[in-house]
């Protein structure tokens, strides 16, 4: 693996005004989703892949929200920073991003 590319993994809440977005949630209901399942992960990360497939708006759910790697550049701008200043096996707080809110994992 190259040394500038990480690994990471999701759960995307999208929300009516996401990008792309098919969600019945409101702006606000998708937050509040987004907290109550970083709360759940704070205490069990082990929880994270059933929770991506259960809850996350993205393809990636499929693989228990596994993005694989990638580079700077690839991902959007916030999404991006957050995943490369986590430590492996931390989680973000709720990142807002145009396609909804994420909790990402670094996996490596």
């Amino acid at each position: 693996m190259a040394k500038d590319n990480i690994s990471a993994s999701h759960i995307l809440i999208m929300h009516t005004e996401s990008r792309n977005s098919e969600s019945k949630l409101s702006k606000n209901e998708a937050l509040k989703l987004a907290n109550n399942l970083h709360g759940k992960l704070k205490k069990d990360l082990s929880l994270f892949k059933d929770l991506a497939i259960k809850h996350s708006s993205c393809s990636s759910a499929q693989y228990g929200g596994s993005l694989g790697e990638f580079g700077k550049g690839m991902m959007v701008k916030q999404f991006e920073e957050a995943a490369f200043a986590l430590g492996v096996n931390e989680l973000s707080e709720p990142i807002e991003t145009e396609f909804g809110y994420h909790l990402i994992k670094r996996d490596s």
